[in-house]
């Protein structure tokens, strides 16, 4: 996957969290593709290259169990660099084999800008006119 519109429309699918990375999934009617990214707040360039690399190796690992009709998004996070290569490799392997493919409806995460705290306003005191 390369394309923006192609992870924002995975975007608006499930998501399962894990250690090592979160997996969108969304229903696409073709074959499977699957996009990496990791966000700057991660780390350096290296580290953002090294988990994507054991993102890449992962999913050919476990390739097999990605269903069809199916895109896939790997957001990466810090803890694949210190996590088991096996662990990682299983992990994605169940998320691959149920993915959750619409949005979980108890997730709290707002979307838009958030609502204004109102001040407290100081009662209004008329002029005295005269």
């Amino acid at each position: 996957m390369k394309k923006r519109s192609e992870f924002l429309a995975t975007a608006k699918g499930g998501r399962s969290p894990r250690r090592g990375f979160v997996l969108q999934a969304a229903e696409s009617g073709r074959e499977p593709h699957v996009g990496y990214t990791v966000t700057k707040k991660t780390g350096n360039a290296v580290e953002r290259n090294r988990i994507k690399r054991r993102l890449r190796a992962a999913i050919r690992a476990t390739g097999k169990n990605a269903r069809a009709g199916t895109d896939y998004v790997l957001i990466g996070r810090r803890g694949a660099l210190s996590q088991e290569f096996t662990s990682l490799v299983n992990d994605l392997a169940d998320c691959l084999a149920k993915p959750r493919l619409t949005p979980d409806p108890s997730h709290r995460h707002r979307r838009g800008p958030r609502p204004r705290p109102n001040k407290a306003k100081s009662p209004t005191v008329p002029k005295n006119q005269g």
